[in-house]
This record gives C-alpha cells, sequence and structure tokens, in this order.
C-alpha cells in the first residue's frame, strides 16, 4: 500500500516538472488518500497484534 503510495507520489512529481497541473493535482490527492489508508491500517494491525499478544 505504501508503495502505491510511493508511486504516486512520484507520478505527481514528474506530472509537475512536465507542466501537467491537473494531472499532478489528481496524483497528489490520490497518493494522501492512499498515505492514510495505508496509516490506518498499520495502526489497527500494530493493535491487533497487541491485543492479540495480551
Amino acid at each position: 500500500m505504501l508503495r502505491y503510495a510511493l508511486i504516486f507520489f512520484i507520478i505527481a512529481i514528474v506530472a509537475a516538472l512536465l507542466g501537467f497541473g491537473g494531472i499532478a493535482a489528481g496524483a497528489a490527492a490520490i497518493a494522501k488518500v492512499v498515505f492514510w489508508v495505508f496509516l490506518v491500517l498499520l495502526i489497527v494491525s500494530l493493535l491487533a497484534g497487541v491485543l492479540r499478544k495480551a
């Protein structure tokens, strides 16, 4: 999941450098959403692991 966030971030940077503002904004927005989903799933996974061991 983090890989997809990085891919969209790189796409956004390349698109911005080439002058495609709309595509860059869209890719950056997707990267943000994927990154936050990754963080939420990471926290849920860590909490489940801690609660399972207790």
